[in-house]
């Protein structure tokens, strides 16, 4: 399965993150062990919400929608409540 994630900072509310993996879980620990350039400034993370996909292709195109302009409406509007 590929997992579309998107993570919420513990010390930033307002600050959101979204990726793909294929290990969720392993994935949240590389996040919150502050190697990655787009997360390590507002650790600690956590999982807000996730979406299972079997398709690998499916999962990227979502991914990229989640990141884009209307992709950013939908997922603040539907998927975290309107944070900002």
């Amino acid at each position: 399965m590929w997992y579309v994630y998107i993570l919420r900072s513990e010390t930033d509310r307002n600050r959101t993150y979204v990726g793909i993996t294929e290990d969720i879980e392993k994935r949240l620990i590389t996040h919150n062990a502050g190697t990655q350039y787009h997360t390590k400034r507002y650790l600690p993370w956590r999982i807000e919400t996730y979406i299972a996909f079997s398709d690998k292709d499916k999962a990227f195109k979502f991914e990229k929608y989640l990141k884009a302009g209307s992709g950013k409406a939908f997922l603040n509007k539907r998927l975290l409540g309107d944070i900002a």
